[in-house]
């Protein structure tokens, strides 16, 4: 895959920084780690969910952090104290991981369940009311102007 330098883009402008962060993360030769598995899917015109298959793991082994504009997901499997298993065919992964998921603004973390091996991580986006469009009324007739008193420096 291609590196685009973005080096002069950082020169020339300000506060786009974690977007660019995003585009290198993005393109970079790092390949995603494909474990655990995970789906994203749109419940809602402002609702999200995020399924991440989980078998073997259970609520004790898992941690869902939610900071700024990132979700983090961990599972760590802890061995059952006092049993003593040999283990002929490891076919089930229940190896340690860390998935991170980057949110857009406003994207609030809802709730979390699990149920059936799969984890299911509820999203929704609330865009403040400040940020929202709003209808602005036409008026019949002319515009007011504003008089503005300026008032002359004397000369002293």
């Amino acid at each position: 895959m291609r590196q685009f330098d973005l080096s002069p883009l950082y020169r020339s402008t300000v506060g786009f920084d974690r977007l660019f962060n995003l585009l290198d993360q993005a393109t970079s030769n790092d390949a995603a780690p494909g474990y655990p598995p995970y789906n994203i899917e749109r419940t809602a015109e402002n609702g999200y969910r995020i399924t991440i298959a989980v078998a073997g793991f259970g609520e004790g082994d898992l941690s869902i952090e939610s900071k700024e504009n990132a979700l983090t997901v961990k599972g760590d499997k802890q061995p059952a104290s006092g049993e003593k298993r040999e283990v002929l065919h490891q076919g089930i992964a229940a190896r340690a991981f860390e998935r991170r998921f980057q949110l857009a603004d406003y994207v609030q973390v809802t709730g979390a369940s699990l149920e059936n091996g799969l984890l299911h991580i509820d999203l929704v986006r609330e865009i403040p009311e400040a940020k929202k469009p709003r209808q602005i009324p036409i008026g019949a007739g002319s515009a007011k102007v504003l008089e503005a008193k300026i008032e002359t420096a004397k000369a002293a």
